[in-house]
């Protein structure tokens, strides 16, 4: 007998949540939205900022991860993704049999939390709107949420990851798939297994062809 659908994740009902999902901003551009961005006192995390790290990558790319803030390599470099995590992410998507230039990558939020810490409720609702501008002006295919902070705020959600976590959500008419965070992989190694089966549905739906190498 075939397994039932998953059930959709529960939403957050707060309006505040709800407020995050604006209507898309015709003739939006990445460039326009670091402009509006600028350098940005929004919210308190700016107040340990050494610089805000936007985004990276293919501004046309069919495939975006999204991660959960910057850490200390990406404070000092104002890029996404360049510790001992982002090493990793650049491993996994190799493993794909893409480039980072491939794909672009950002984060909910574009400040690095004190000690790394997760970002706040309202540091997410203060700046998930210029992410989801982001990903309105990329429009790819698939977007890839790595880790519960990422899954929770696009999705609306207060379900832990690993209840859906591997699942296919629809997401403003785009794929979206939901699996660990690197830095939980350099915890805890034997998690990588699962994100790799992850990362194969990701490239079965862009029509990548599945290498011969098992994990990153």
């Amino acid at each position: 007998m075939p397994a039932a659908p998953p059930a959709a994740p529960a939403p957050i009902t707060s309006s505040a949540a709800l407020s995050l999902f604006e209507e898309k901003v015709p003739g939006d551009t990445l460039l326009k939205i670091r402009e509006d961005l600028g350098e940005c006192t929004r919210c308190k995390l700016h107040k340990g900022r050494n610089k805000l790290v936007f985004g990276d990558g293919n501004p046309h790319a069919q495939l975006v991860f999204v991660g959960e803030g910057p850490g200390a390599d990406e404070d000092l470099q104002g890029l996404p993704f360049v510790g001992r995590a982002g090493k990793l992410l650049t491993q996994m998507i190799e493993a794909m049999g893409l480039q980072r230039k491939d794909v672009y990558i950002c984060n909910v939020v574009k400040c690095r939390p004190p000690e790394n810490r997760t970002p706040e409720p309202d540091e997410v609702q203060t700046c998930s709107p210029f992410l989801l501008r982001q990903l309105d002006v990329i429009n790819p295919k698939v977007v890839v949420c790595l880790g519960a902070c990422a899954s929770k705020a696009l999705l609306q959600t207060n379900r832990g990851i690993s209840q859906y976590r591997g699942e296919w959500q629809d997401w403003r008419g785009r794929k979206l798939m939901a699996t660990y965070h690197p830095a939980y992989l350099l915890r805890n190694p034997p998690a990588k297994a699962d994100v790799w089966k992850d990362l194969q549905k990701v490239m079965a739906e862009l029509g990548l062809p599945l290498p011969k190498k098992k994990s990153p």
